[in-house]
């Protein structure tokens, strides 16, 4: 305890240090009186790393000093407990410390409470923690010091965490890295974001963590040399160009590695092909400096295409502004360089509190409200959402990664990547997307599920009827809409439909979808009433219609519930003796047996399977509706199989009914590479009067998969029907 004590004192001096840089000193006294306070009100407390309590608010109010933030936001990060745990009175800290404070503390206690309601419990209920989110973001709107306490009080937790039982771990680690690393990331507090990123990356993927944390400090040395190098020839340059500058190499974080890896493994590249793990910073004066280091970074280096952001004359949302470059340096090696004012660089650092004026007589920056717009709109989209679980997810799309949208009249929309002219027009006005029949994006005509780019003029062609949106908008393979946002209005306005004619709709929606998966309602009626949480199938029909479950879901329960889990390998002495042959499928009761699907019914994983023994050629497995199996005449030679290990690839046959026209089958083969499916097949024949029908067979992983090819598949121009092949002509089990 002694060692405790040292610690503490020391944690109290640097606090006082760091306050004393920025604030008077009558402001450093009542910051150490708000300690002394706390240190008394958790006397006998201790946290689950057996520490004295008092450690956590006091690192809790470090972190927000050293963001330069007023004294009474210390003062509420080191009191942000004593209410909840203490049982303090908020009266009592208002007489002490003042009425700011005490409001601060006050708001701090409720977003406390709400954290430990919905991660304590061992099944946390999903739409109350939705609730408690919606509350927290609400409270941000009363007084953004409120939040920036509880991401210190976040991160100091996320440093202690492997004190704490397993489950709850993954759980507030799965919540650091959904929301409050991207809400840090959105107030531009990119220290605190970075952090709690490989924090929570650290507790979710552990092993992956080590991985490249020793990949990392494997290749420091190396890197770290070659940049000082860079440093030394550029440095040189900018002082015989008369200009003053700080350079300094920048580390990349541990996360953000992990996302470099995933986006060169899809290009095919490894980890020692990626040379920007250590990018430059160039800290300059004055914005005409900036582009003057950019003319000498570009003429000592050559510049790679596409790698150039100018974020000073387009400033992103979260208050950044930067330039940014990757060029192609010494030894034909990419490195990215980054150039800013000191002022910038500050910005950089603290976000939001760079901003902040809680000074007596002070004003609000009016620049800085302005880009605080998103939360201001969050607010107003609350007061439309009933349901809390709708509002978290559009949080979720706020916090994506941005781009930036022009109006006709040049105003600009900021928008999540991936969203849909059917997105801008809801964003503009509820009406408006309701009644959108088409969209031009720079003046020309694009199809309304068109992903949205960067600095995109995008006009909403509106439809003169009261004729309302598309179910189709609703199903996420067909891709129309991409927010959360538009799609809760679209499901609100069908909420307001007929229940009658909800039903009828979602009925229709279901056999068709059960129809093209070859799955009958009686196989899956139970499931899907459970899963869905309904009593009646007419319950879950008037949500299909009104879009509160889409077929999509449907697809995915069906997936899961008809194809079993794994099954464990049997022990080696339940295990037939000879060859082994590996396969997907596994015979119960009889260890492993040579197995082929039939090619009347072509099962996929997610179809209910039986096995046929055959006289030569091991196990034929079959769906269990096929129409050889319903006839067999030997029903003793049927026995139980189920689904193994997932990956495979699995033959599927597809029937198509379409009008025939010129590029038809074009098309169809495109849509089906654009979903990396393989075709291995194709036969087409003609149907009369310019029909035709085109039998495939392609190759899928499963119903999920299935499920969104098809879907798609009727989408095509021309096409009047895709349904999976029921052909009962072909040979029976033999």
């Amino acid at each position: 305890m002694v060692l405790a004590r040292a610690d503490q004192n020391e944690g109290l001096q640097r606090l006082l240090e760091q306050a004393r840089s920025y604030l008077p000193e009558e402001r450093v006294s009542l910051i150490e009186e708000a300690y002394r306070f706390a240190e008394i009100c958790h006397a006998d407390q201790q946290r689950d790393s057996g520490e004295p309590y008092i450690v956590h608010p006091l690192d809790a109010a470090l972190t927000v000093a050293n963001l330069h933030l007023d004294a009474v936001a210390i003062v509420g990060a080191l009191l942000h407990d004593v209410q909840e745990d203490c049982q303090i009175p908020n009266e009592e800290i208002k007489r002490r410390f003042g009425a700011e404070a005490a409001k601060l503390v006050d708001g701090a206690t409720k977003l406390e409470r709400i954290s430990s309601r919905s991660t304590d419990t061992v099944v946390a209920d999903s739409s109350m923690q939705a609730e408690n989110l919606r509350k927290m973001f609400l409270a941000m709107a009363e007084d953004w010091r409120v939040v920036i306490i509880k991401l210190a009080d976040r991160l100091h937790n996320m440093r202690t965490l492997e004190h704490v039982e397993p489950e709850k771990r993954q759980r507030i680690a799965q919540e650091t890295m959904e929301i409050f690393a991207p809400l840090a990331s959105r107030l531009g507090i990119w220290q605190i974001k970075w952090e709690l990123e490989d924090l929570a990356f650290r507790h979710l993927q552990p092993e992956r963590y080590k991985e490249i944390s020793h990949l990392i400090a494997s290749k420091r040395t190396t890197r770290e040399r070659y940049v000082a190098q860079v440093e030394e020839i550029l440095q040189k340059e900018l002082q015989e160009q008369g200009i003053e500058a700080m350079i300094q190499g920048r580390a990349k974080h541990i996360y953000s590695v992990h996302q470099k890896i995933q986006k060169y493994a899809e290009q095919g590249k490894n980890f020692n092909e990626i040379y920007d793990l250590l990018a430059l910073r160039v800290v300059v004066d004055t914005v005409r400096d900036c582009y003057s280091a950019l003319g000498i970074v570009h003429s000592l280096w050559r510049p790679m295409p596409g790698q150039f952001d100018d974020y000073v004359a387009n400033p992103r949302e979260d208050v950044y502004q930067s330039l940014h470059t990757t060029v192609m340096c010494l030894d034909a090696r990419p490195l990215e360089v980054q150039i800013r004012t000191h002022e910038m660089h500050r910005l950089a650092e603290y976000g939001v509190a760079a901003h902040w004026r809680y000074k007596e007589g002070g004003h609000q920056d009016e620049r800085f409200q302005e880009r605080l717009s998103w939360l201001r709109q969050l607010v107003e989209w609350q007061r439309d959402l009933s349901h809390a679980e709708d509002f978290v997810d559009t949080i979720k799309d706020v916090f994506q990664d941005q781009v930036f949208i022009f109006t006709p009249k040049g105003e600009i929309k900021d928008m999540p990547a991936g969203a849909t002219p059917i997105d801008f027009a809801y964003r503009i006005h509820t009406e408006l997307g309701h009644h959108c029949i088409g969209a031009k994006v720079n003046g020309r005509l694009v199809a309304l599920n068109y992903h949205l780019e960067n600095s995109d003029v995008v006009e909403i062609l509106r439809g003169r009827g009261s004729r309302g949106p598309s179910r189709d908008w609703l199903n996420r393979n067909l891709g129309y809409v991409g927010t959360t946002h538009s799609r809760t209005k679209i499901r609100q306005w069908f909420r307001k439909q007929e229940r009658a004619e909800n039903m009828e709709k979602g009925r229709e929606a279901l056999e068709r979808e059960l129809r093209r998966l070859g799955v009958t309602l009686a196989q899956c009626k139970d499931e899907l009433l459970r899963q869905f949480r309904y009593d009646s199938l007419d319950d879950l029909y008037a949500a299909l219609g009104f879009g509160g479950v889409s077929l999509h879901q449907v697809a995915v329960r069906l997936a899961g519930f008809l194809a079993p889990e794994a099954p464990k390998p049997a022990p080696p002495e339940d295990r037939p003796k000879g060859p082994v042959i590996s396969t997907d499928i596994r015979v119960l009761g009889t260890g492993d047996l040579l197995t082929q699907l039939a090619r009347c019914c072509s099962p996929v994983p997610g179809d209910d399977i039986i096995g046929y023994i055959t006289r030569s050629r091991g196990v034929t497995v079959h769906r269990r509706d096929c129409f050889n199996v319903l006839h067999e005449d030997e029903p003793e030679r049927l026995v139980e199989v189920e689904w193994g290990r997932t990956g495979a690839f699995y033959p599927v046959a597809i029937h198509i009914e379409a009008w025939d026209r010129v590029g038809l089958l074009r098309d169809i083969s495109t849509l089906i590479a654009e979903e990396k499916v393989n075709m291995v097949a194709v036969r087409t024949q003609e149907d009369g009067n310019r029909g035709t029908v085109i039998s495939l067979t392609v190759e899928t992983q499963g119903v999920h998969q299935l499920s969104r090819l098809l879907s798609r598949l009727e989408m095509v121009r021309g096409v009047m029907s895709v349904a999976r092949s029921t052909d009962q002509t072909r040979e029976r089990a033999t």
